[in-house]
């Protein structure tokens, strides 16, 4: 069998470093908030292009505290509309509930799969204040479009980066287009941590104090507490095994890159959509193939029949955040794209550790399935 992503065999790739990070850890006897946790953030910070980089428990804790942190500033009140895709997974909105802030679905482009920005302003009111792209599959949004209309209302702007590291448009990377950036780095991200584990990214220092003190019980010195806060921070442990990863990241992508071409240059079944990219664009190859995600109307039979084949698929969503029972006062309302979307997506392999050949044998199974 071809596993859908082979976290095992890309975490062995770097196993005595690994161990050595570890162990110096353990040897340090500091396990929070120390050395470890500093050079990571200032590494990554480095390699987003960013003043500031917070590290936190997880992806989800980034995008929550962000928008709990603009409340604290003043910046945001309870009701406030956030502009979110509709085809997202659902940790993009949970953040927004969960700061009593109002999410406002944007239906997706139907190509990118990202949000459609023609659609964006449509949906801005007088109580929008913030607007949270999120870079699907590892493709960035529309940046460059969605700052302009951010800066013509004078929104703030929270990426969804959890799917995109070291994904650019222009030479300018996730995490450096918006006011700030939640990233994960949940094992099966493409910057993986061996548990969870994520990081807000920022220009802002103003913001970047406040996150540091929210994320530590509200604390931005010890005993004394500025706000009430939560405990979601990034262990020592997790954020060196991150900086021995970090500095693999940009050869692992460019492994990612030829298999996605690979793909897109050779499966040529008409029951199969590819994703479409403009091969002249410069962002051509800046996405960076956290997910292949192909479409068909013939999901089931297709993923049984790579199955049946030894090559497992994932789906990547199957139940849009809108009939989610999660929020069934949405379940009545319709977003057909995004329906559309989650009816026929389906993930084939495309790990660092996948070879040419074992791609080539997904393409002939891809060639050869009919219905």
């Amino acid at each position: 069998m071809i596993p859908f992503l082979d976290l095992k065999n890309i975490n062995q790739q770097y196993r005595t470093e690994l161990i050595e990070a570890c162990t110096r850890v353990i040897d340090s006897g500091w396990y929070i908030g120390g050395n470890e946790l500093e050079k990571f953030e200032q590494n990554f910070a480095e390699y987003c292009g960013t003043k500031f980089a917070i590290g936190v428990a997880n992806g989800l804790d980034a995008l929550i505290l962000t928008l709990r942190a603009w409340k604290e500033l003043g910046w945001l009140k309870d009701g406030d509309e956030v502009i979110v895709p509709s085809n997202t997974y659902i940790a993009s909105i949970l953040a927004i509930t969960a700061n009593n802030l109002t999410p406002v679905l944007v239906e997706p482009d139907i190509q990118s799969y990202n949000i459609d920005p023609a659609k964006i302003e449509a949906a801005i009111t007088a109580k929008t204040k913030v607007l949270l792209p999120v870079h699907l599959y590892g493709q960035l949004a529309d940046m460059p479009v969605i700052m302009q209309i951010a800066k013509k209302h004078n929104l703030l702007v929270l990426e969804d980066s959890a799917q995109s590291h070291g994904a650019q448009i222009e030479g300018k990377k996730a995490g450096n287009w918006g006011d700030a950036s939640g990233f994960s780095f949940y094992p099966g991200k493409n910057l993986g941590a061996l548990g969870d584990a994520g990081v807000i990214t920022t220009n802002d220092e103003k913001l970047a104090q406040m996150l540091r003190a929210l994320r530590n019980y509200g604390s931005h010195e010890k005993y004394k507490n500025l706000v009430p806060g939560v405990n979601s921070r990034l262990d020592e442990i997790q954020a060196a095994i991150l900086d021995i990863k970090l500095k693999f990241l940009d050869e692992e992508t460019q492994h990612r890159r030829k298999i996605a071409n690979l793909y897109l240059d050779s499966i040529i079944n008409p029951l199969i959509k590819l994703p479409i990219i403009d091969i002249n664009a410069e962002t051509y190859q800046a996405h960076v193939w956290h997910l292949f995600v192909i479409r068909t109307e013939h999901r089931e039979a297709l993923q049984k029949y790579l199955a049946d084949n030894g090559v497992q698929t994932l789906v990547h969503y199957p139940i849009p955040p809108h009939q989610q029972q999660a929020y069934k006062e949405w379940n009545d309302l319709r977003y057909p794209i995004s329906e559309q979307i989650h009816a026929e997506v389906l993930s084939l392999p495309i790990g660092p550790t996948l070879s040419l050949h074992e791609a080539e044998k997904i393409i002939q199974l891809c060639n050869s399935f009919y219905i």
